[in-house]
């Protein structure tokens, strides 16, 4: 009886320390977004928060870590939206780019906030712009998985290995071309989106100079 009373207040602590951190992780979000990365402190993260400072540090880490948690559990929630599995089930090109650019819209609408959160904190920030050179890492990984599938169905330019595939799918698709038409420009993300899939079928079919 007594160890199923430990390890039944075990479970509860856990459970409350998971709480805890999502909590944290809300709310630091909330914080980022409102005053920016660089301008908010531990400090008022911990109050904000209504926990202790150690509780804080012990929950998430530094304030680099957090903000590595937060994009992380971005990068988790876009990969479980099921970006992959229509494009990989696709046997032309079209029909694969097509399902790319629309799974790649949803997920930039979708962590907008987050994506400007990165890209107003990296210039003044070098541990932040660590975060974002991770998000595009990851980013630019799951598009080299795609490249990869489209050159192995044989739907591209028969000159264009995975590497030249998977750099026109980045130009195309990176955070940089939605961030330019949307942003920049007053896009919205329907044209922005109609507008990069055609850009993408063209330089696949037809790469360009050698």
């Amino acid at each position: 009886m007594p160890e199923r009373t430990r390890r039944y207040r075990s479970t509860r602590r856990e459970q409350s320390a998971a709480q805890t951190r999502q909590d944290i992780l809300e709310t630091a979000r909330d914080l980022f977004t409102t005053h920016g990365y660089a301008q908010v402190t531990m400090g008022q993260l911990a109050r904000s928060a209504g926990v202790a400072t150690k509780t804080l540090y012990a929950s998430v880490g530094t304030k680099t870590q957090l903000l590595h948690a937060l994009l992380a559990v971005d990068v988790a929630d876009s990969k479980a939206t099921g970006l992959h599995d229509e494009v990989f089930r696709s046997t032309d090109l079209a029909s694969a780019v097509t399902s790319l650019a629309r799974g790649i819209r949803g997920n930039t609408e979708r962590f907008a906030a987050s994506i400007n959160l990165l890209h107003s904190s990296m210039a003044s920030d070098d541990k932040a712009r660590q975060v974002w050179e991770y998000v595009v890492a990851q980013y630019r990984q799951a598009l080299r998985e795609v490249a990869e599938h489209l050159v192995a169905i044989g739907v591209v330019a028969p000159r264009l290995d995975v590497d030249g595939a998977a750099d026109r799918l980045w130009f195309c698709f990176g955070l940089s071309a939605w961030r330019s038409l949307v942003v920049d420009c007053g896009w919205s993300y329907d044209d922005a989106e109609r507008l990069l899939a055609r850009q993408a079928v063209r330089m696949l079919e037809d790469p360009g100079p050698a």
